[in-house]
C-alpha cells in the first residue's frame, strides 16, 4: 500500500524527444506570431522575405531545441542505483554499509554514525558527521533535524554502528528528497519580478495600440478603392510592422553577451535574467566567515576560568596541565578519521591539532566498561599505551540553532564519565552553573571580540556513571554545567574585502554583514573591511521578548550608554543587531523595523532561516538585495536575494543564480558592472527595436497616403541587413571600468523615455514627409505612367506619378518610395548610434570595434543606393534613379538634420535623467 502511495523511489527528469520538444517549442506565442506573419506575407507576395524570415525562424527553433536539450541532460544527474533502490518508500528501514554508498534518499539514522560528504547540497566540502535520531514524543522535520538526516544524493563516506550495522528509516523518495527538491528547482526557477520585464509587456501592447490606430487610418484612406481581401490584408500586415516578432529574441542578445564575458572572468550564470537585475542591486548583504575573512582560523590562545576568575593566557593548549579544559578541546569535536587522515570542521580541526592528542578511531568497547564506543583520543606520549586513552560514547552534533556541541566520555575501564560542551560563549554561560562563571565573563569576552577573535566556550560535568550513556538525552547534558574557560582563535580579514567594500562604498551601494559570529567580533570586522568609517559609530540593538514579569523591551545602546538621537540625520552612525533582538524586534517591534534595517549594518548570531528572513524584510522596503556566501547557512539567503553569489564551487550553487571560482567578493563589483551595462543594452535594443517598428510603421503608411508601399526586398534589406546584424553586435563592447554612484534606470514607461520615443519619432514622421515633399515639389517632375519596372525610364530620371487605379507595390518604381526608403534606411542606422549609450555603464562606442565597424559599413551601402544605385541594385530594390545630384545630395542633408536633431533630444533626456 505504502509502494502504491509513494510510487517508485525515482527522480525521472525525462529528456523529452525532439519531436515533443518541437511542437511545444513552436506553440509559443512568440513562434505562433511569427507562424502568422509569415502566412501573411505569402499572401500578400512578400515571398523573399517571408522565406528569409522561415530560414531564421527554423535556425532559431533549432538551436532553441538544442540549448533545452542539453540543459535537460544537465538537470540529471548520472547515478548507478541497485535497481532495489526504486522500491523504496516511507516508513522502510534500510542497513547503511560499512564502506558507504551514494543515498538514493532521504532517510532518518537511527542507529550508528555516518560520516557524509554533502556538499551537492551545501556546497561545504568538510564531511558532516551523523548521529542518531533522539528519542522523543516531539514531530520529525528534516530541516530541524540535519545532523541526524541522511539526504538524497549525497556521498556517505563511512557508516559505523558499533556492534552492528548502522541503520535508517527512509523519510522522502523521488522529487519529495533534498536532491529532488534541488533538481525540481533548477527545472522551474523562480521568477523574477522586474520592473524592466513588467514594462516591455506593457510596451508591446501600447505597441499594439499603435497599430490599430494605423490599421484605421489605412482602411478610412484605402476602403473606396481596394477589395475587402486587400484591406484585410493590408490591416494585418501593419501589425506585424508596428509589434516587430524579433524583440523578445533582440533584447535578450545584451544579456548573453554578459553572460560570456561573465564566464570568462570565472562567474558562472545559471539564470541569464538575473544579470539584468544586477544592474539595480542597491544593497549587498555578505557572509562573515569565508566569504569577508579566510576561511581557516589558528588559534590565538587558551583562558582558563573558574569562580575564582581567569587564569593567565596560555597561547599555546599543548602547554595546559592535564585536566577537565585539556580533555575537553581533546574530545568536544566531530572529527573522525579516514584512511588515517583526520576529517572534519576546520576549526574543530585545528582545535585537536593544538591539544598535541591523538585520535584512534576505532577500539573494543570491552576495554572502556561496554559503552559503545564512537572514537579514542588519547595524549602523544601515551600513543602506545592506553593508561590515559579517553573514549567518546555519546555525540550531540553542533547545531547553529542551539549554538552548541557536546559529547560524553569515559575513561578506561569505563570510569569518569564526563560530558563536554563547546559553543558560543553566551550559550554556554547560560548553560552552567552561575557561581562557576568568573565575574569577569562579560568584560574579558568583550575583550577578545572586540580585537576580532572568534571566541568559543567550554564547560564540563560529570556523569553518573550507573546512567544508559547510549540513551542520555542531550537535554541531560546541556545543564549545570561548571563553566572551563574561553578558546580564542584569530580569523583574518581577506586582503580583498576592504578594496571591495569601499569600491561599493563610493557608488553609493550599502554593504551589510549577515553572520553566525559574535556581535563584537562582527563589529570588528566590519571596521576592519570598512563597512564601518572610523570616524562612524556603532549603536547596538537590545530587543527582548516579554516574560511573565516583564513587558517586551527595546534599547539602542553605544558602548554601554543609551543613543539618545537614534534617527539623526547623516550616516555617521551604524545600527548592530544579533539574531535574538531581530527576532524580538520581528514579533513584538514590527514598527521600529524598517527603522532599524535601514540603517543596520551588522547582523550577527543570526540562524539561516533569519538570514532568509532578512534578505525578505530588506525587499519589503523596496531595496534589490544582493548575497554573497559559501556555506550551507547562507543557501535559503541566496535563493531569496534578487541575486544570490555563491563562493563555492559544489553542485549546490546550481541553487544560486551566481557562482564565482574566486573565493573571495572582488567578483561582486565585477557583477554589478556587467549588469548595468547589460541593461543599459537590454534598455537600448528594446528602444532601438520599438524604433525601428515605428520608422517602418510610418513609412509604410507615408507611402499607403501616395498609394504605394515598400518593395519585398526593401523589407528584406532594411531587416536583416541592417536593422538585425545591427541588434545582434550592438550588446558588445563591455561595461565601465568604474562603478557609478547613480544607477542606470529599469522603467520604460518613465515619462522622460517616453517624452524621447515620442520626439524621436515625431523627427522620424518630419523627416520622411520632408523627404515626400522635396520629392515632388522638384521643378524636373513631369506627369507620365508607368506602373512596372523600366531600364530606359531608370536611366531618364524622368517623374512617374502614381497610377490611381493599382495600389502597393504595383505603383513601384516610383521617385516617392525611393526618397521614402532611403531616408528610413539612413534612421535605422541613425536610431542605433542615438539609442546606443555609453558612459557611465558602458564603455565609449568605439571600444566596440564590431559595431563601429558594421554601422561605417551600412551607411557607406546606404549612400552609395542613394547616390550611385546602378541598374542592378535599382532593379532588385525596385528604385527610381534620381540623376538631379544636387537633390539625392538633399536627402543626405535630411537624414543628417534627422541624426542632429535626434542626438540633441537624446542628450536632453540624459540631462533630465
Amino acid at each position: 500500500s505504502r509502494k502504491r502511495m509513494y510510487g517508485p523511489n525515482l527522480i525521472d527528469v525525462p529528456v523529452k524527444p525532439y519531436v515533443q520538444m518541437l511542437f511545444e517549442e513552436v506553440l509559443n506565442p512568440f513562434y505562433v506570431f511569427q507562424a502568422f506573419s509569415i502566412t501573411l506575407w505569402l499572401v500578400d507576395k512578400y515571398y523573399f522575405y517571408a522565406i528569409c524570415i522561415f530560414i531564421i525562424s527554423i535556425f532559431s527553433i533549432g538551436i532553441s531545441l538544442h540549448e533545452i536539450r542539453k540543459v535537460s541532460l544537465m538537470t540529471m544527474f548520472s547515478v548507478e542505483e541497485c535497481v532495489s533502490s526504486e522500491e523504496l518508500v516511507p516508513g522502510d528501514c534500510v542497513i547503511i554499509p560499512p564502506e558507504g554508498l551514494l543515498l538514493p534518499c532521504d532517510a532518518a539514522l537511527l542507529a550508528g554514525e555516518c560520516l557524509v560528504n554533502e556538499s551537492m547540497l551545501t556546497g561545504e566540502s568538510v564531511p558532516v558527521l551523523k548521529t542518531p535520531l533522539p528519542t522523543g514524543d516531539g514531530g520529525y522535520s528534516s530541516e530541524t533535524e540535519r545532523r541526524h538526516t541522511l539526504f538524497c544524493g549525497t556521498h556517505l563516506i563511512l557508516a559505523k554502528g558499533g556492534g552492528a550495522s548502522a541503520v535508517a528509516v527512509v523519510t522522502s523518495t523521488g522529487f519529495f528528497t533534498a536532491k529532488g527538491s534541488l533538481v525540481s528547482s533548477i527545472m522551474h526557477p523562480q521568477p523574477t519580478d522586474f520592473r524592466f520585464y513588467k514594462d516591455s509587456a506593457k510596451f508591446l501592447l501600447l505597441l499594439g495600440f499603435v497599430a490599430f490606430m494605423g490599421t484605421i487610418y489605412s482602411i478610412v484612406l484605402t476602403c473606396v478603392q481596394v477589395t475587402w481581401w486587400e484591406l484585410v490584408i493590408r490591416s494585418l500586415d501593419l501589425v506585424t510592422i508596428a509589434v516587430p516578432p524579433a524583440l523578445p529574441a533582440a533584447i535578450t542578445t545584451g544579456t548573453i553577451h554578459a553572460q560570456r564575458r561573465l564566464k570568462k572572468q570565472g562567474i558562472f550564470c545559471v539564470s541569464p535574467p538575473r544579470i539584468n537585475i544586477c544592474g539595480k542591486i542597491s544593497l549587498f548583504c555578505f557572509d562573515k566567515t569565508g566569504t569577508l575573512t579566510e576561511e581557516g582560523l589558528d588559534v590565538w590562545g587558551v583562558m582558563e576560568g573558574g569562580a575564582a576568575g581567569f587564569s593567565e593566557l596560555v597561547p599555546d593548549p599543548s602547554l595546559l596541565a592535564p585536566g577537565p579544559m585539556l580533555s575537553g578541546l581533546a574530545c568536544c569535536h566531530t572529527v573522525t578519521l579516514l584512511q588515517g587522515q583526520p576529517l572534519g570542521d576546520p576549526l574543530e580541526l585545528k582545535m585537536v591539532e593544538s591539544t598535541g592528542w591523538v585520535r584512534h578511531y576505532y577500539a573494543l568497547d570491552s576495554e572502556f566498561g561496554g559503552h559503545r564506543v564512537l572514537a579514542v583520543v588519547k595524549p602523544l606520549s601515551q600513543s602506545t599505551s592506553t593508561g590515559q586513552a579517553v573514549a567518546i560514547v555519546r555525540r550531540f552534533p553542533f547545531s547553529s540553532a542551539l549554538q552548541r556541541m557536546s559529547v560524553v566520555t569515559v575513561a578506561h575501564g569505563g570510569h569518569s564519565a564526563l560530558a563536554f560542551l563547546k559553543g558560543s560563549p553566551e550559550m554556554v554561560a547560560g548553560l552552567c552553573r552561575a557561581e562557576t562563571v568568573p565575574q569577569q565573563f562579560s568584560s574579558k569576552l568583550r575583550s577578545f571580540s572586540s580585537e576580532g577573535l572568534r571566541v568559543l566556550a567550554l564547560a564540563c560535568k560529570p556523569v553518573d556513571e550507573r546512567t544508559d550513556l547510549g540513551t542520555i538525552e542531550r537535554e541531560e547534558v546541556e545543564k549545570e554545567l561548571q563553566f572551563l574557560g574561553f578558546l580564542m582563535l584569530k580569523n583574518l580579514v581577506k586582503p580583498e574585502s576592504a578594496g571591495v567594500i569601499n569600491v561599493l562604498r563610493l557608488a553609493n551601494l550599502r554593504s551589510a554583514m549577515v553572520t553566525g559570529d559574535n556581535i563584537l567580533t562582527a563589529v570588528n570586522v566590519a571596521k576592519t573591511c570598512g563597512m564601518v568609517g572610523v570616524d562612524e559609530k556603532v549603536i547596538f540593538v537590545n530587543a527582548t521578548p516579554p516574560t511573565a514579569q516583564s513587558m517586551p523591551t527595546l534599547e539602542f545602546s553605544l558602548e554601554g550608554d543609551r543613543a539618545t538621537r537614534l534617527y539623526q540625520n547623516g550616516f555617521d552612525y551604524h545600527l548592530a543587531i544579533n539574531g535574538k533582538s531581530f527576532a524580538a524586534l520581528c514579533n513584538h517591534f514590527p514598527e521600529c523595523l524598517p527603522k532599524v534595517l535601514l540603517r543596520a549594518t551588522v547582523f550577527a548570531r543570526m540562524a539561516p532561516d533569519q538570514k532568509t528572513q532578512l534578505v525578505k524584510e530588506l525587499q519589503k522596503l523596496n531595496y534589490r538585495v544582493g548575497m554573497c556566501g559559501d556555506g550551507a547557512n547562507d543557501c535559503g539567503a541566496l535563493r531569496a536575494a534578487d541575486v544570490g553569489v555563491s563562493l563555492s564551487e559544489a553542485e549546490a550553487s546550481v541553487a544560486s543564480p551566481f557562482t564565482s571560482k574566486t573565493e573571495d567578493i572582488s567578483c561582486v563589483p565585477l557583477l554589478i558592472r556587467e549588469g548595468r551595462c547589460s541593461l543599459v543594452t537590454s534598455f537600448s535594443l528594446f528602444r532601438y527595436m520599438s524604433l525601428y517598428s515605428l520608422i517602418q510603421f510610418c513609412s509604410v503608411l507615408v507611402l499607403y497616403t501616395v498609394r504605394t508601399t515598400l518593395a519585398d526586398l526593401q523589407f528584406l534589406f532594411c531587416d536583416l541587413f541592417v536593422v538585425t546584424l545591427l541588434a545582434i553586435v550592438m550588446g558588445r563592447g563591455g561595461p565601465s571600468g568604474e562603478l557609478h554612484p547613480h544607477r542606470p534606470s529599469a522603467s520604460l514607461l518613465a515619462l522622460p523615455v517616453l517624452g524621447s520615443l515620442l520626439l524621436h519619432t515625431g523627427m522620424v514622421v518630419l523627416g520622411q514627409l520632408a523627404a515626400l515633399f522635396i520629392t515632388t515639389s522638384q521643378d524636373w517632375s513631369v506627369e507620365r505612367r508607368a506602373p512596372r519596372f523600366d531600364a530606359q525610364l531608370f536611366l531618364s530620371s524622368r517623374y512617374v506619378p502614381l497610377n490611381s487605379t493599382v495600389f502597393g507595390v504595383a505603383n513601384l518604381p516610383n521617385m516617392e518610395n525611393t526618397s521614402v526608403f532611403s531616408l528610413s534606411a539612413f534612421q535605422y542606422i541613425i536610431m542605433a548610434v542615438v539609442v546606443t549609450k555609453g558612459y557611465p555603464h558602458k564603455k565609449p562606442l568605439f571600444y566596440n570595434w564590431i559595431f563601429l565597424c558594421l554601422l561605417i559599413v551600412l551607411f557607406a551601402l546606404t549612400t552609395w543606393l542613394v547616390l550611385y544605385p546602378g541598374p542592378f541594385a535599382g532593379h532588385q530594390l525596385q528604385l527610381h534613379n534620381f540623376l538631379d545630384m544636387d537633390f539625392k545630395m538633399l536627402l543626405v542633408a535630411v537624414a543628417a538634420l534627422n541624426f542632429l536633431v535626434c542626438f540633441l533630444v537624446e542628450v536632453s533626456e540624459d540631462f533630465i535623467l
